[in-house]
């Protein structure tokens, strides 16, 4: 692979090159992340849909979404009618602006379980796990973010499934102390939210120091892997 094909490779920037039909001819490691998220189809429709009239390369600044995905730009280029590629900027994902989470060494697992275990009692909610295996043990104040699962819990008793997903956020980091700390996501989604638990959910966040995502039905809890 020569060395220019590498760093196209090794991008944080997703990068899909497209046939006419839409099917997809080569991608970078990052853009195979992005399409757990989102059908092929519909990147290959934007591509289409802001190409440049004429052959060459268009770059627009839009806001997309998919999943834990977001993205400020994009960049669309083709040079013949058989192939056209997409390249999306992903948006920075962290104000580095929080203490450092503090507390001893805990298996983030045992306390989601734990958490799934109590909330589930006397309920008739249906609790799905999609955990990535590989999260080792990292720094939290264990009792502060038990209450902060219980209090996401609660809010989204009334649902019929909560699914709590645990996975690694790709190529993003935060640091403290001129420490890089690479990080994962607890993110805990449902099909119902009480939307007045939600100052409560944020204020047990900034207790805990942990950066959080919150939008409808869906909180994504952001911790850094830090083990020392």
């Amino acid at each position: 692979m020569a060395f220019e094909q590498q760093w196209i490779e090794h991008d944080y920037n997703p990068f899909i090159l497209y046939s006419s039909s839409g099917r997809v001819l080569s991608l970078n490691i990052e853009a195979q992340f992005l399409l757990g998220a989102v059908d092929k189809s519909v990147l290959y429709e934007i591509a289409v849909t802001y190409a440049s009239t004429s052959f060459g390369f268009k770059t627009t600044f839009l806001e997309l979404e998919f999943g834990r995905y977001r993205f400020f730009g994009i960049t669309v280029g083709y040079e013949n009618e058989d192939e056209i590629g997409i390249r999306l900027y992903q948006k920075p994902a962290f104000k580095l602006t929080k203490p450092k989470p503090t507390g001893e060494l805990v298996n983030i697992y045992t306390l989601i379980d734990l958490c799934i275990s109590t909330n589930s009692i006397n309920s008739e909610t249906e609790h799905i796990k999609e955990y990535d295996p590989t999260i080792p043990e990292i720094r939290l104040q264990a009792e502060l973010f038990i209450k902060l699962l219980n209090k996401i819990y609660a809010a989204m008793k009334n649902s019929d499934t909560i699914t709590t997903s645990l996975y690694f956020r790709i190529g993003e980091h935060i640091r403290y102390e001129d420490v890089k700390y690479s990080f994962f996501s607890v993110e805990i989604k449902a099909n119902d939210m009480d939307q007045k638990s939600v100052s409560a959910i944020e204020e047990l966040a900034e207790r805990n120091n942990l950066p959080i995502d919150l939008k409808e039905n869906m909180v994504t809890i952001n911790i850094p892997m830090i083990m020392d």
